[in-house]
């Protein structure tokens, strides 16, 4: 996760006041902080060995914890090179922790919508530093395990603050609880071909909480042939009601060495209107700055545009408020072009709205003018009268190779970094 956030926007103290906490002082020496830099080099080139042995042995001592990890990200190797990264990123701020913010609060934010609890963070240490010494061998003496044991303790105790009052939060929000509360699938809505979206309603038909535009619920389901639960984050995709949530997800089938999504094709295929899944409280910290009166344009990606389906909802709902928003999308076709009759409905209704629309590869019966605007990829520099606004805030979800080509044209276009926001969507295999 820490390779895919670039720290921009607060610092770590920021971040703990935004979350009611304070961090612990760093108590790292130092001597030690020399000896953490020492094992920089060790870190990248066996990190990802590291990190793959630590979860085979997490997992065996404590297969409870299978309720927690995506196994699919197991299986590719995606997770275990995630927190190598982690790691390795760690290591090389020790003296600059604040270059991290970002991270601590995206992982922050998603380790709170699994349920993660400050019990869970020795177990995690201890065999972290036992798969170290096993891959490192004599390298990893009893000073360097020492050393990084402590530097784990600071680490964890930052997540571990930050984490609780994001519980606090939760629990103080009107109708708000702490781990995971039992949902219905009230109503399934085909979007394309590949997108359904859920409305999901509270067992208990009590009241649910607010939430910010572009946050997102953890899904739990239950999994039979691994004898275990799996969780998914998946951004809402509405402004707040008072009966339901409403998540998008598309359906992953398998490509090339990628196996199937395992939540989405339980959602889409096993579990019909009434079926039951847990879902978490609404975490999540891309989101639209709601207070703010600067023009925003929208920029997604495939099933990204979900979250900003949710902004776009909120700020035309504003009254009084002609907010000026471009929304950017791409998509392959019109079979695959979720919501674009909403989109298009709010872009008729409200002169301050515009769209731009990129169809990759236009199917027969997509009618350029009416469903999409332009063919091909994104391209900001083509359309950047219109949508590069002065003083306007940039909000950019989809694919991680979308994202980074969209954050570079923007930057390249003369758009400050600290006015783009963006945000991962969901796992390639969900």
């Amino acid at each position: 996760m820490f390779a895919q956030i670039v720290s921009r926007r607060a610092t770590l103290l920021s971040l703990a006041q935004r979350a009611c906490v304070s961090l612990p002082r760093r108590g790292l020496t130092a001597q030690q902080k020399q000896v953490v830099k020492a094992t920089i080099p060790a870190l990248q080139e066996h990190g990802v060995t590291i990190t793959t042995l630590f979860y085979k042995r997490l997992l065996e001592k404590h297969p409870e914890l299978k309720n927690i990890f995506n196994t699919v990200h197991q299986k590719t190797g995606e997770q275990p090179a995630a927190l190598a990264h982690a790691v390795w990123a760690y290591a090389i701020n020790i003296d600059h922790p604040e270059a991290l913010s970002t991270a601590v609060s995206r992982i922050g934010h998603k380790h709170a919508s699994l349920g993660v609890m400050p019990a869970h963070y020795p177990i995690v240490g201890e065999h972290l530093l036992a798969a170290i010494k096993d891959v490192l061998g004599p390298a990893a003496n009893e000073q360097v395990l020492d050393t990084w044991k402590v530097a784990y303790q600071e680490l964890a105790d930052i997540f571990i603050n930050f984490e609780q009052g994001l519980y606090e939060q939760g629990l103080k929000t009107p109708s708000g609880w702490k781990g995971w509360r039992k949902f219905y699938i009230s109503k399934k809505v085909p979007e394309s071909d590949e997108i359904v979206s859920f409305h999901l309603t509270p067992v208990d038909k009590g009241a649910l909480p607010p939430y910010q535009p572009g946050q997102f619920v953890s899904v739990r389901c239950y999994v039979p042939e691994l004898g275990s639960y799996q969780p998914r984050q998946y951004s809402l995709s509405d402004v707040p009601n008072e009966d339901y949530f409403r998540i998008s997800v598309k359906r992953e089938f398998a490509k090339d060495f990628k196996p199937p999504g395992q939540i989405s094709n339980v959602l889409h295929e096993s579990l019909p209107e009434g079926a039951e899944v847990d879902l978490s409280m609404p975490f999540g910290d891309f989101v639209l700055d709601v207070n703010s009166t600067t023009p925003v344009v929208l920029i997604s990606g495939g099933v990204g545009l979900t979250p900003m389906v949710s902004m776009l909802k909120t700020i035309v709902n504003q009254q009084g408020q002609a907010r000026q928003v471009v929304f950017v999308h791409a998509a392959r076709n019109g079979r695959v072009h979720a919501m674009k009759n909403d989109l298009n409905r709010i872009v008729t209704e409200n002169p301050s709205v515009s769209r731009m629309v990129f169809y990759e590869d236009a199917a027969e019966n997509d009618v350029q003018g009416v469903d999409y605007d332009q063919v091909g990829r994104v391209d900001l520099a083509k359309i950047k009268n219109k949508a590069v606004l002065p003083d306007a805030d940039y909000y950019v979800c989809g694919p991680q190779p979308f994202m980074k080509a969209q954050s570079q044209s923007l930057e390249a276009l003369g758009v400050r970094p600290e006015s783009i926001h963006m945000e991962v969507f969901g796992s390639p295999r969900d």
